[in-house]
């Protein structure tokens, strides 16, 4: 069976997420943006696994759109993070890097599905 990149990324990057919630909660006594983060962060990698069993090339793309700008919001919540000094310049880059690589998988994929419709 074919491994799945974007479905491990995704889940790789949803516990990545969780743990800096918890980071953030316990460590910085931080709570709304990193709710907002987690919602985001997480629902990346469900919307993957959504996608996996779509009813459609349509459906696919539409799926996979979503976890799109689901990516796109985590990597301005993490922005806010870093700017707001509740991540130092070190934790933000090693998590926004992973975002940026999904959201660039994620890009390609959207676009070959189109491509060959």
């Amino acid at each position: 069976m074919k491994e799945n990149i974007l479905k491990n990324k995704s889940f790789a990057f949803a516990i990545r997420n969780v743990k800096l919630f918890q980071y953030l909660q316990t460590s910085k006594k931080e709570f709304v943006l990193s709710k907002q983060l987690l919602r985001s962060g997480t629902s990346v990698g469900a919307l993957v696994r959504e996608a996996e069993h779509s009813e459609s090339k349509a459906d696919f793309i539409h799926k996979l759109a979503i976890a799109q700008k689901e990516i796109n919001e985590t990597l301005y919540w993490l922005e806010l993070l870093k700017a707001t000094e509740f991540l130092t310049a070190e934790e933000f880059e090693s998590i926004n890097k992973d975002a940026v690589e999904i959201i660039k998988l994620l890009t390609s994929i959207i676009k070959t599905t189109k491509a060959s419709k």
